[in-house]
């Protein structure tokens, strides 16, 4: 286990600091893991067929470029994020079903909720960089969450 508190004190110079301008969904409050990226708008196809992959060790971000318009993530994805062994995902926007997904054993970041579901177009891409919170998010990097915020680095500090 580790606190996003300690990895700073000791790995400072490591690490880049996301602004703190998420809350946290789900009952798993600390999760870590390589990160895979995806950047979309109002249109979460592509987070279904991520989620549908191997998630052991990783985190999905979701960049869907801060929209409060609608939901990115509901129960159902968090239930399949759950089956396919994903460590967390970080959402840049909403979610809903937010009360299911609280009492499930998942960790997710996302600005709010939202009760409207998103458009299926198909539309999005998958490992590029992506930028909120003040931090590019890079695939293969690695990511650090718990209740005092997140924490990204190039290297994987818990060995």
């Amino acid at each position: 286990m580790f606190t996003t508190a300690d990895l700073w004190d000791e790995y400072e110079k490591l690490l880049s600091c996301v602004d703190p301008i998420f809350k946290h969904f789900g009952s798993k409050k600390v999760f870590s893991g390589k990160i895979t990226t995806i950047k979309l708008f109002e249109d979460n196809s592509l987070v279904r067929k991520q989620l549908e992959s191997d998630g052991k060790g990783r985190v999905l971000v979701i960049d869907g470029g801060g929209s409060l318009r609608c939901a990115l993530v509901g129960d159902q994805l968090a239930e399949l994020a759950m089956q396919n062994n994903w460590e967390g995902i970080i959402v840049n926007g909403c979610i809903r079903d937010s009360e299911v997904i609280n009492s499930m054993n998942i960790g997710i970041k996302a600005l709010n909720t939202c009760p409207v579901k998103s458009v299926k177009r198909n539309i999005g891409e998958i490992d590029i960089p992506v930028k909120f919170g003040v931090i590019t998010f890079l695939s293969e990097y690695y990511i650090y969450a718990d209740a005092d915020g997140i924490l990204v680095s190039k290297d994987n500090l818990l060995k």
